[in-house]
């Protein structure tokens, strides 16, 4: 790009030193050697123009140049030497522009490309060696300096680290990451020194992944062709033969000229490629990357979308969703258990459990004698306990107890997930429910899909129809085709092309053949598999499914403003050609004229640049603020699995028990929740009203509130005139009910909450 810009300049001094050279030639009185100034200032733009006129004939293309060619000819030919050397700074101008343009607007790729890490500070012996990228491997203890950018990909080791992930995300705000974590190449350490694990090599790291991306993008076919050679398909024929009827019925050359002169498509060279790579840069921007122009224009006219379920609409890795316990009085000390052993397992479900333990504060134990069986289970002793966690066939053969397992397994199979049980001396004692959770962001960003103009939209996926009749009843799709291999994605896709464009979304290896298929493929490259990434003509950088619906919503207008300024452009191009047959407009004026336009439909197509995301409210809750509130619900979680244990076991413990364990609830109730939400609409609320606007955008969420108060108040008279000895009969019934109604209210109203966040993110 840099190289074309300074080719670009350097034939534009040219062209405009013999102008003006010339012109001053002919004002001293020398019009002889002006001429011969001015020819030689048009010869270079004629040279070029020629090269790239026979390189579009031999790719058979239309050869938008063919008109500023036989123009400056012409110019030569009919000793019009003056207008040729104005039509050379036109044309040169025009490139340079558009040069400029396209480099001030693909920026954003160029800066990725500019930040790519070449070596990295590896800690050998005590001491730190700077070693070339390509010489770093797995497992080597790496040092990242403040203002240096991750080389590779890794695992905190640090206590935590501050990072700029704007040049992957998008986001300017730094995020902290803690000891643990995964750490993607490509960020930027905004904070103190810190000290990492490479997990990959330089390869296969992320942002090598993204690099080679926007390197391909970049040496892609130029995005005007595909538009601009529709245009010059009948416009090339059209201005030629109204230079030939203007010649031959005025019998002057110089009409054809000035003809040639005018229709110079100038406009549909220029503004094409301009709008679209500024189109490109905004989506890049927001860490979108759009490969080429082609893939822009196609996603402008996407009509159908397909999802894979999994790692898309979904988050792509298991939650923990419910506790299922027995007779056993703490659903957080089965948990604790099962974690305190999963920590020695390597098994993707276990890292699961072990972070569910710690979202929730628990404190995990060091356990002795582990024994692992792959893939089933892990028992060993946990403070001088034998403790066995695993799927129900490993626990059950070493274990009793648990007559409830049949109607979970069932639960957990009907919703889709994996059941983990928990054995402790011998006994059952409970069991998890691990699920792929729906993506917070996942209904806001398909109703702004739907907004931005998508018409349909479609889920694939190869679970079960009940699992997958559930999540795409959960987030509004309109069609659900479950139980789909490979290839029957693909004939899905096939088949929606009969309603429009198609586009179809999706991260993981099994997803390449839709993507390919798909007008548009669009692929999870935050985190997804490479073959999906190198299939898909479009990548988002950034885990959010709300970034698709901004790129959809510039392709939009980009498109918009590229036809508007080619229609606006040519328009006016059409009525100077009437002008300049009918004699009213000279060769030179022409040219003058014809630059005019070009700097007009360059500057309207720039417009694209200031394409704005798509919001739903033009405000936003700060990144402190942001993780004040959900930290908040963070720490509420220990409650809503006490209420949900307590419901699900009440009518198996005895009166007595049940007594103590609801007294044990109304406290956690009365002294954490009930305070919290009495905060939430006396102090949060009106600050999220504020940012949503309108009279009382929260009057709903305050509606919900007086719910939950109330059912507070009716379970404290309950446990208030509770007999000594405990709920029984029909009262243990009521009690049940009450607390079902207080934890479906809970978890819907949390859920509302964490979108109006996601929303004000």
């Amino acid at each position: 790009m840099k190289s074309v810009w300074t080719t670009d300049l350097l034939l534009l001094i040219v062209s405009g030193t013999a102008l003006v050279l010339g012109l001053c030639l002919a004002w001293l009185g020398y019009p002889h050697l002006a001429h011969w100034v001015w020819l030689a200032g048009s010869l270079p733009a004629l040279a070029l123009l020629m090269r790239d006129t026979i390189r579009a004939l031999m790719r058979r293309e239309a050869g938008v140049d063919l008109l500023a060619l036989l123009a400056i000819a012409g110019a030569v030919v009919l000793d019009e030497y003056l207008t040729g050397a104005v039509i050379a700074v036109m044309l040169t101008s025009g490139r340079a522009l558009e040069s400029f343009a396209q480099q001030r607007a693909g920026r954003e790729m160029s800066a990725l490309l500019a930040r790519a890490p070449r070596s990295a500070n590896r800690i050998e012996n005590g001491t730190v060696r700077q070693v070339l990228l390509e010489a770093v491997v797995p497992d080597d203890r790496l040092l990242v300096r403040s203002g240096d950018t991750v080389p590779v990909d890794g695992r905190l080791t640090s206590s935590q680290a501050i990072l700029d992930e704007s040049s992957l995300t998008g986001e300017s705000t730094p995020v902290e990451r803690r000891e643990g974590d995964l750490l993607r190449s490509g960020a930027l350490n905004a904070g103190t020194p810190f000290e990492m694990r490479a997990t990959a090599n330089a390869t296969d790291s992320t942002f090598a992944a993204i690099v080679r991306l926007v390197s391909a993008a970049q040496s892609s076919k130029a995005p005007a062709s595909r538009l601009a050679d529709r245009y010059a398909l009948w416009f090339v024929p059209l201005s030629l033969g109204l230079a030939v009827l203007a010649w031959l019925a005025s019998g002057d050359p110089l009409r054809a000229l000035a003809v040639l002169v005018v229709a110079t498509p100038c406009p549909l060279i220029l503004a094409v490629p301009v709008a679209i790579v500024s189109g490109m840069s905004s989506c890049a921007k927001r860490g979108v990357l759009i490969k080429d122009g082609g893939a822009l224009e196609q996603l402008a006219q996407a009509k159908v979308l397909f999802f894979d379920k999994t790692g898309t609409l979904t988050g792509g890795h298991a939650r923990l969703t419910s506790i299922k316990t027995d007779a056993y009085p703490d659903s957080r000390e089965v948990l604790r258990l099962a974690a305190s052993l999963d920590q020695m397992s390597g098994h993707v479900i276990a890292a699961s459990v072990v972070a569910a333990a710690r979202e929730r504060g628990l404190t995990l134990t060091v356990p002795t004698t582990v024994q692992e069986q792959g893939g089933s289970g892990v028992v060993g002793m946990l403070d001088g306990r034998h403790v066995a966690v695993g799927s129900y066939e490993f626990v059950s053969a070493i274990a009793t107890g648990g007559e409830w397992a049949a109607s979970f397994l069932e639960t957990v199979a009907q919703e889709g997930g994996a059941a983990v049980f928990v054995a402790l001396d011998g006994v059952v004692v409970g069991a998890l429910h691990l699920a792929d959770q729906i993506r917070l962001e996942t209904p806001r960003a398909l109703r702004l899909l739907r907004r931005a103009g998508i018409q349909r939209i479609a889920m694939l996926t190869g679970d079960h129809r009940e699992v997958a009749d559930a999540i795409g009843a959960a987030v509004g799709v309109d069609d659900v085709f479950a139980e789909q291999t490979p290839a029957g994605k693909q004939a899905a896709i096939v088949a929606g092309r009969s309603l429009g464009v198609t586009m179809m979304v999706g991260d993981g290896v099994n997803d390449a053949p839709a993507l390919a298929t798909a007008d548009v493929g669009v692929a999870m490259g935050a985190r997804g598999a490479a073959a999906s990434s190198e299939a898909a003509d479009v990548v988002l950088l950034v885990d959010r499914l709300d970034r698709l619906a901004e790129a959809l919503q510039t392709a939009r207008h980009t498109h918009l403003i590229a036809v508007e300024s080619v229609a606006v452009g040519m328009g006016l191009s059409l009525i100077a050609m009437l002008f300049a047959a009918f004699g009213y407009l000279p060769p030179l004026y022409g040219a003058v004229l014809q630059e005019a336009i070009d700097v007009a439909v360059i500057l309207n197509a720039l417009r694209a640049l200031r394409i704005k995301p798509l919001r739903v409210n033009r405000h936003a809750l700060s990144v402190s603020q942001l993780q004040s509130l959900r930290s908040d619900h963070e720490s509420l979680a220990v409650v809503l699995d006490h209420l949900t244990s307590l419901a699900d076991r009440l009518a198996t413990l005895s009166p007595y028990e049940a007594k103590e364990a609801v007294e044990r609830l109304n406290v956690l109730l009365q002294e954490r929740l009930l305070p919290h939400e009495r905060s939430d609409d006396s102090d949060v609320y009106p600050l999220l009203a504020q940012l949503l606007g309108g009279d009382d955008p929260m009057a709903a969420m305050s509606r919900t509130h007086r719910e939950i108060f109330d059912l507070g108040r009716r379970l404290q008279r309950m446990v208030k005139t509770m007999p000594p000895d405990g709920p029984k009969g029909q009262a243990l019934g009521e009690l049940q009910r009450l607390l079902y109604s207080l934890d479906a209210i809970l978890r819907l109203h949390f859920a509302q909450e964490e979108e109006i966040y996601q929303n004000l993110a």
